[in-house]
């Protein structure tokens, strides 16, 4: 056999291999939704049997156990598969656009932003159900606006956009504190889910706008994800591919806002699933990859687990699920500086 039919072979070996391994992570985490879904199905305050709870599901049986599962548990499963997805393939488009692992709406402000639009539209205007949303959407909008206009310079440039999202990130905070500072103890309590992040009440038209957007988003960053293999060669290795980086890289990341945009004006921010789902998606996938799709499924298997976590009280009381995440997180974040700072010396 020739040298070139001999490479030919041995990249599409190289494929195949790749090909398995990212759909046996998918399949995994597909696994751990299923599995953590029908724990959520059947515990709670109304334990149900799995005849009971299957009833539920297809609308038969006894009405008690077909509004539990149909009105209560069910749509939260919905919810937090659809929400965690969206944070997962958001937070994987953020850190390959701009190849950098710290590079999450949590920490670059945009989640911040959905959050404060949210408590203002609290506490100032009045609002509930989809206006709330709305308005939780045009904070994270003009967050990210805002980032782009003070990073950019002839370009937009990784280390900018972070530094920048970082410092808006503190500014939304402070904002957030001085705005509940100044509301009565019932309006703070009003806005809690704005601040920690919550699934419990995205139900009905609320859930379905989020699926749809979700969907469509997803849908266009199919279009759009192979761009991602050239950018992560660095700029010039991708104009020499062909690829114009920094419309492929503005394409890019306003998917990617408006995926954190739709999820938080939802849920309200539930902290480092955008951060930690690529990581882990990444890690078992190991082609070097984006990792969208594991990252996705990776997103909805986090948000999940950890709401039956929350919900059930089995850290010792019922919590929002942000709160969850947020134990979970928050050490990674640590070791993900930690070993950073190693490699950089």
């Amino acid at each position: 056999m020739s040298a070139p039919a001999t490479t030919v072979s041995t990249v599409a070996d190289l494929r195949a291999v790749r090909r398995r391994r990212q759909t046996l992570v998918v399949s995994g985490m597909v696994l751990v939704v299923l599995v953590a879904g029908t724990v959520a199905l059947l515990i709670g305050a109304a334990g149900l049997t799995p005849g009971q709870a299957i009833g539920g599901v297809l609308g038969l049986g006894d009405k008690g156990d077909v509004f539990v599962i149909q009105k209560l548990r069910l749509p939260r499963i919905e919810a937090a598969v659809v929400i965690g997805a969206a944070f997962g393939l958001a937070g994987a488009l953020f850190q390959s656009t701009l190849r950098n692992p710290l590079a999450s709406p949590d920490i670059l402000g945009i989640s911040t932003g959905a959050s404060l639009g949210a408590v203002l539209g609290v506490l100032v205007l009045g609002l509930s159900g989809v206006a709330l949303s709305g308005i939780a959407f045009a904070g994270a909008a003009v967050v990210a606006l805002a980032i782009w206009l003070l990073a950019w310079r002839r370009g937009l440039h990784s280390i900018r956009f972070v530094l920048v999202g970082v410092g808006f990130a503190y500014l939304g905070s402070s904002l957030i504190a001085w705005t509940l500072a100044r509301a009565q103890e019932h309006e703070a309590a009003a806005v809690l889910t704005w601040t920690v992040g919550s699934i419990s009440d995205v139900r009905g038209e609320q859930l379905t706008l989020v699926a749809v957007g979700t969907l469509v988003l997803a849908a266009a960053v199919a279009v759009v994800s192979r761009t991602q293999g050239p950018l992560a060669l660095g700029d010039d290795n991708a104009r020499a591919l062909g690829v114009h980086v920094d419309a492929a890289r503005v394409g890019t990341l306003l998917l990617a806002v408006a995926l954190v945009a739709l999820a938080t004006s939802a849920s309200g921010p539930i902290a480092f699933v955008a951060l930690v789902a690529p990581a882990i998606a990444r890690r078992l996938v190991n082609d070097g990859g984006a990792a969208l799709v594991a990252s996705a499924v990776t997103g909805a298997a986090l948000t999940l687990v950890a709401d039956v976590v929350a919900q059930h009280g089995l850290l010792g009381v019922a919590a929002p699920v942000g709160v969850v995440t947020g134990l979970v997180g928050a050490p990674y974040l640590l070791w993900l500086l930690a070993t950073n700072e190693k490699r950089s010396r």
